[in-house]
């Protein structure tokens, strides 16, 4: 009898595994059901923890038993790799619960005021008793101040983006580089400063008589800055991507650059570049720094963005979870919901339109 058709103690030996010697099923849930127990033995039973402790603990346990019974049956080599697999697993776990845990908070308290009077009404004339009172105009505000914002900040993203992979060169490129690297850590109040000491201080006073204005297309003008860089950067890494036998090949038939550049480099990296587009909306649309510095709030609809306060759903949710009414927290998670909603649905959209693109081509 070879060394692979050997007797494993504890190991009822099948066809299945009788040359490959790997862990029964069985034996790997016997050993996380044992961990768990023991955990909970020794930390329910001596009092120094709960159930969180419980589940680090025989987790602990279960990748050293786990170690032991694949080293036994599989050997040294199987079992380092199963080990590592389920630290793996058990990192992807990790990372998903806060996820969850987020996505069930929000559905869970925000679905209270999911009705039709949140979404067809406004917090005009609602007083800290009244129950009623929606999001309507905040829903307008966002919509409008994110859309001017991505019109302004996504073509001048790309342009920039493929100047500095496609034609920047020398000093300048690795200075508009250097500038857009800091521009991405700056605080959202900075921008939202900015545009309040430039665009309302001095440039919105020579549309209003003199006097300074609040409006959404300053809360706009703040959500560009902070998009811009983000834009940038992610349709750099995009372009980059983009094989240089490609160009060469486009550029071997005699197309000229700009072409090649709109035919053959921007849709290979468009569904990179959408990503980073929808992440840097997702980052202004739940801004609240910026749209209360210079569009000011407001609970009447505005669907002016140039003349007027103006409401976004990011600082809706800020004033109602302050707000002193008992009725306000559940206002503060439906417009919650409704902005990860919102986002989700964009996000959604564009990638099946940015596929659909590259299928039809």
């Amino acid at each position: 009898m070879s060394v692979l058709e050997q007797e494993v103690p504890g190991v009822v030996m099948t066809p299945d595994n009788i040359r490959t010697r790997k862990l029964p099923p069985a034996v790997n849930l016997g050993v996380a059901v044992a961990a768990l127990v023991v955990a909970a033995a020794l930390v329910l039973g001596l009092g120094i923890g709960n159930w969180v402790l419980v589940i680090v603990l025989g987790a602990a346990f279960y990748l050293g038993g786990l170690f032991f019974a694949a080293g036994r049956v599989e050997g040294v080599r199987a079992a380092r790799n199963r080990t590592m697999k389920s630290l793996i697993y058990a990192a992807c776990v990790l990372a998903v619960l806060p996820l969850a845990s987020v996505v069930w908070t929000l559905v869970s308290k925000g679905a209270s005021r999911l009705d039709g009077d949140f979404f067809g009404t406004s917090m005009n004339n609602i007083s800290a008793r009244d129950p009623m009172g929606g999001a309507y105009h905040a829903i307008i505000g966002t919509l409008e101040q994110v859309g001017i914002a991505a019109l302004m900040a996504v073509p001048l993203g790309v342009l920039g983006a493929i100047y500095l992979v496609e034609y920047g060169k020398g000093r300048f490129a690795a200075t508009v580089r250097f500038f857009v690297d800091v521009m991405t850590g700056i605080p959202s109040i900075v921008a939202g400063l900015f545009i309040l000491s430039f665009w309302v201080l001095i440039v919105s006073p020579y549309f209003n008589d003199g006097r300074p204005q609040f409006s959404g297309f300053a809360a706009a003008l703040a959500l560009a800055v902070l998009m811009l860089p983000t834009i940038v950067r992610s349709t750099e890494e995009m372009l980059r991507l983009v094989p240089g036998p490609l160009r060469e090949g486009s550029y071997a038939l005699g197309v000229p650059q700009w072409k090649t550049i709109l035919k053959v480099v921007l849709p290979t990296a468009l569904p990179g570049i959408v990503t980073g587009v929808m992440l840097s909306i997702a980052r202004a649309a739940g801004e609240t720094a910026p749209v209360m510095l210079v569009a000011g709030g407001a609970a009447a609809i505005n669907f002016d963005p140039f003349a007027g306060n103006q409401q976004s759903l990011a600082l809706f949710v800020y004033q109602q979870a302050g707000d002193a009414s008992k009725y306000a927290p559940a206002r503060a998670w439906t417009a919650a919901l409704t902005l990860v909603v919102l986002v989700l649905a964009l996000t959604i959209a564009a990638k099946l339109l940015a596929r659909r693109n590259k299928l039809s081509r």
